[in-house]
């Protein structure tokens, strides 16, 4: 009995110190995932918030102006979502190398990421300045295309530097040091604001040019961030212990095929949840007005939200893609639990904080108390009592789909959302919304439960391909 006791006693003094190492261990993963990703939803959140004073200056010329820019923001970012992917290929594949030292392929990485973008920016660009022929063409009014195009025609000369700038980001957040993005950004939405508005209304003696004049201020202020980035890249420790622009002419044929295999999914994937939402607003313009104006708050409102889980997605691909630099193979499946776990955990918080304000949150969007937007209000709270969910099923597939990029993962998760998406969410809201008279709660619901599956496989797709690391650095 006493043998016994001593081996039980022995056992458990040796199970607390593994404990105590795995609870630590899980502290540091919180913190540094935490680290990682606030400058990187930060970043976000300052994309938004000069966006927003665009669309607020925008809305003082006139209620055309601001259809019209709306429009061309849409084929605006469906332009620049077709570089996206190879942008956003970059931090995974890079924080990889970063992990196993290898800087050399860190530097090749970013180089061919930047080659990679300036080429397809001039193609890209034939979008933009087709932008009123293309409006046009989906049955938008001749006189709002037309100021489409003006805004348009501002801002198409701004893609190549937000691609270099994203890519810089990219790198920037591969390597761990996420900052001076994030600090370029902030500096940027003051000079951004400034420049909005002295070229759109014609101050201190310059020409009132409307919405070109956003436009250039747009890309006159990417142009800025691109050099300014260029420059902490280039000249600012340690990135530039990394010499990122050396040999920058030399191809990479093997850095530049990995961005193409793990990048071009990404970018459709993007495509594709653009996709569902214009899809969605077209299903609420079938139903009504009033319908089309709660989804659009609502939807506004997940946008803003979706910078955060954005953040940590970013981060998670990080995180993941250094333990597998380091062949971490416990690691790569602590960085994604914590991540997933701390999403939900502030995505929780967040719908608590929604369901309670979302009668309040409509108010800020609409200027006048009427009946008509009085129903639009009621029913832009139901939608984000239900978007309020989504939230967090969204937060839970975007984490796991980052931690999955860490792995290179990337093909699965795109056929994921196509299944999950328009052959489950689409759909069962065209059903539950229009044919069993749900309304616009249907069509949310729809979309909800196929993100909630979507979240599913994605979660379980990343256990699976975790756990098999962790065996094999057991084997």
């Amino acid at each position: 009995m006493g043998g016994k006791a001593e081996i039980k006693l022995r056992s458990t003094s040796r199970q607390r110190p593994a404990s105590r190492a795995a609870g630590h261990h899980v502290v540091v993963e919180v913190t540094e995932t935490a680290k990682l990703a606030l400058p990187m939803v930060l970043t976000q959140l300052g994309q938004i918030a000069m966006m927003t004073i665009d669309l607020a200056f925008i809305g003082r010329i006139g209620p055309e102006a601001l259809a019209a820019a709306t429009l061309a923001a849409r084929v605006y970012l469906v332009s620049l979502t077709l570089c996206m992917g190879l942008m956003a290929a970059i931090a995974p594949l890079a924080a990889e190398a970063f992990g196993a030292n290898k800087l050399a392929v860190v530097r090749h990485l970013f180089q061919m990421g930047l080659w990679a973008g300036l080429v397809l920016s001039l193609p890209i660009m034939t979008f933009p300045l087709h932008g009123e022929q293309i409006l046009v063409a989906l049955g938008q009014a001749p006189e709002v295309a037309r100021l489409a195009e003006q805004y348009l025609l501002g801002l198409v000369w701004g893609i190549a530097p937000a691609v270099g700038f994203l890519a810089i980001r990219s790198l920037m957040g591969a390597v761990g040091r996420p900052e001076p993005a994030m600090w370029i950004t902030v500096a940027s939405i003051p000079i951004n604001g400034l420049l909005v508005y002295l070229l759109t209304f014609g101050k201190l003696g310059l020409p009132r040019l409307e919405l070109l004049g956003v436009g250039l201020a747009n890309t006159i202020v990417n142009c800025a961030m691109f050099l300014v980035g260029l420059w902490f890249a280039t000249m600012w420790r340690p990135f530039s212990d990394y010499y990122v622009l050396a040999h920058f002419w030399r191809f990479d044929r093997r850095a530049m095929r990995q961005l193409i295999v793990v990048g071009t999914p990404i970018s459709i994937g993007f495509l594709m949840e653009y996709g569902i939402f214009s899809a969605v607003a077209l299903l609420m313009g079938t139903i009504s007005i009033t319908a089309l104006a709660a989804h659009q708050i609502a939807a506004q409102v997940a946008d803003i939200l979706f910078m955060i889980p954005s953040g940590i997605s970013m981060a998670v691909a990080v995180r993941v893609g250094h333990a597998a630099g380091r062949n971490d193979r416990s690691g790569i499946k602590r960085a994604g639990v914590v991540a997933i776990l701390l999403g939900i955990v502030i995505a929780a918080t967040l719908a608590l904080m929604l369901i309670g304000a979302r009668f309040q949150i409509p108010e800020l969007f609409l200027n006048e108390a009427t009946a008509e937007q009085g129903e639009t209000i009621r029913l832009a709270a139901d939608l984000l009592w239900v978007g309020a969910m989504f939230f967090i099923t969204d937060t839970t597939r975007s984490i796991a789909s980052g931690g999955l990029r860490g792995l290179k993962d990337t093909q699965v998760p795109l056929l994921c959302a196509l299944v999950c998406y328009w052959l489950i969410g689409f759909p069962l809201g065209y059903v539950f919304g229009l044919m069993m008279g749900l309304g616009p709660i249907g069509i949310w619901i729809g979309i909800s439960i196929g993100t909630t599956a979507c979240a599913s496989l994605l979660v379980l797709r990343f256990h699976v391909l975790a756990t098999n690391f962790v065996r094999q650095s057991h084997a």
